[in-house]
């Protein structure tokens, strides 16, 4: 994928009228922005296998593929899910309306439109689309497991780290070729309807019963973006890595487990059904037995043992 060269704002406009593309683009360029033009959904598909734009103006009624469906396509390509698309529309039922947001669309314009406001729209959203790819670009570049969906669960974007750890879990997944896995979605949204998300936790086990990833919410990023954080685990493979490796009963090795997956004590008194002063005491063992006086320290140890 390549931007276009010497312009630092580029719009691609989708639509099937002529008048309409004259029109826009004459406003556009006036605007000192670069218009790259299709006429159709198919077409714009095809322009964005090559050229990432920086927002697309998508008229919604076409004959064809609609830009309701475009969108919906668009938004499920990892390399253009997170340009903004601003749907142009005479049509005035609420239910379209609606059904651009559901796809993806982050505004609407009336036709007639109105150039003033359109050009107002354009770049408060370009800025805006601009600052959400630098994030999910610097993301990436942490190899971070994050996903971002909206406020109802539906996938926005996710690292490369998160994708493939979602790809080891849940294995017929496969970011762009689909939403993402029921099995997820149910508990992202489970995750997402708690009263305090923030401080939960679901989790989402591989059908075959080796693995899990554990979700939990970092940040609400923007209005209409939840930012989640994958732990990918696998209980029964690490709990013999630490036994096999380190001088701990299976016990002990179950407590440190937990720490190592960030678990506060009373959540691993909750898990292993043990009282929070036993696991006190399982973890001032532990330490003594591996040479740590922090717990930190501990689950430092343990995440370098189960990662050989």
């Amino acid at each position: 994928m390549i931007a276009i060269p010497g312009h630092s704002d580029t719009v691609l406009v989708v639509d099937d009228e002529p008048d309409s593309l004259r029109m826009l683009t004459a406003v556009l360029e006036k605007a000192e922005m670069s218009v790259l033009v299709a006429t159709s959904g198919e077409a714009a598909l095809e322009l964005l296998n090559n050229i990432v734009p920086d927002l697309i103006l998508m008229d919604a009624v076409m004959p064809g593929m609609d830009g309701f469906e475009t969108t919906q396509k668009i938004k499920a390509r990892p390399a253009s899910a997170s340009i903004p698309v601003i749907f142009m529309t005479g049509l005035t039922e609420s239910e379209h309306v609606v059904e651009a947001f559901e796809v993806g669309g982050v505004d609407y314009v009336r036709k007639p439109v109105d150039l003033k406001e359109l050009l107002a729209r354009v770049r408060a959203h370009m800025a805006q689309g601009r600052a959400v790819h630098a994030s999910v670009t610097s993301l990436d570049a942490t190899d971070r497991l994050i996903l971002a969906t909206d406020a109802r669960g539906s996938l926005l974007w996710c690292t490369p780290r998160a994708e493939q750890a979602i790809g080891r879990v849940l294995p017929d997944w496969r970011r762009g070729e689909a939403p993402l896995p029921p099995e997820m979605r149910s508990q992202i949204e489970r995750l997402l309807a708690m009263e305090d998300m923030s401080s939960g936790s679901v989790r989402v086990k591989a059908p075959s019963g080796e693995g899990e990833l554990e979700l939990q919410v970092i940040a609400h990023y923007r209005e209409d973006e939840v930012l989640i954080r994958l732990n990918e685990v696998n209980p029964n493979q690490d709990l013999a890595r630490l036994q096999g490796r380190l001088p701990l009963t299976h016990r002990e090795a179950e407590v440190l487990l937990w720490v190592s997956y960030g678990k506060p004590n009373r959540v691993i008194s909750d898990v292993l059904q043990i009282s929070p002063r036993t696991v006190t005491k399982h973890l001032e063992r532990i330490f003594d037995k591996i040479g740590v006086e922090t717990r930190s320290a501990a689950a430092a140890v343990a995440i370098r043992v189960m990662g050989q």
